[in-house]
């Protein structure tokens, strides 16, 4: 399996950056989008990379926020996952911004072949998205700083992520957390059948050193999970726990990651 950061919030050697996540992932003769930040910088750092993105005939968009899913308005004639409600409009709490997509759900309906599923779907045989994640431990998910289009708490139910088979290993891959790295972990586990976790990539959505943080470092720990690479949402005071617990490299842009 090879991981390539299209997009993230640091940029790399020679390659550009903005706030967002793109994921070119190579499993098993399958190529994958996942997620496509919020403008063309993912084609262009692609392009750098020697990356034909004609390749992935699927994308998975991991939530229905812009700055992972704006990006999709390059793309078309391709298949793309996500969970059903990816679609509405919502708003961040404080200000009201717009925190969605760009495009309707009418102008997605042309340019790709939607598959939408709550449930776990097979992308092959050794890569499944898990659609919606079940929120079960005391200290993910509990809080947000959203409203949806009905002006109601919104906790992103549409954060899904990636389980992918490395014999008998699972990496699991996650865009920004909102339901919780934890609970998608062991969802993950759950779904493959598989107990060992090799790698964690993605966005953890961490802000600051506290019990979420703390937590989420236990758990790791106690899972014996040695290569995480939290990247995007997750913030300068997290990033530095995890460096302290885990001597984690920075993710950046044009990285590449063999496993």
């Amino acid at each position: 399996m090879r991981l390539s950061v299209l997009t993230d919030n640091t940029a790399g050697s020679y390659f550009m950056a903005e706030h967002g996540l793109s994921y070119f992932i190579e499993c098993s003769n399958k190529n994958i989008l996942f997620d496509t930040g919020h403008t063309d910088v993912f084609i262009k750092n692609a392009e750098l990379l020697s990356i034909n993105l004609d390749k992935a005939k699927t994308v998975v968009l991991s939530h229905g926020h812009w700055d992972h899913g704006n990006g999709l308005k390059y793309l078309k004639n391709k298949k793309l996952i996500c969970h059903p409600g990816a679609f509405i409009k919502r708003y961040r709490k404080n200000d009201s911004l717009n925190i969605g997509l760009d495009l309707s759900y009418e102008e997605i309906k042309k340019r790709f072949e939607i598959i939408e599923s709550k449930e776990p779907y097979s992308i092959s045989e050794d890569i499944i998205y898990l659609g919606e994640i079940p929120r079960l431990n005391f200290f993910e998910s509990k809080t947000t700083t959203f409203v949806d289009e009905k002006g109601d708490a919104d906790f992103v139910p549409d954060d899904s992520a990636l389980a992918i088979t490395e014999g008998d290993e699972l990496v699991v891959v996650s865009g920004c957390s909102h339901s919780g790295i934890c609970n998608i972990v062991e969802y993950a586990k759950s779904v493959s059948g598989i107990e060992k976790v090799k790698a964690v990539f993605g966005g953890f959505h961490l802000k600051k050193i506290d019990t979420q943080t703390k937590e989420t470092i236990n758990y790791f720990k106690r899972n014996g999970i040695k290569e995480i690479h939290p990247s995007h949402c997750t913030e300068l005071p997290a990033l530095a726990a995890f460096y302290n617990e885990f001597e984690i490299e920075q993710v950046k842009t044009g990285m590449i990651f063999n496993l």
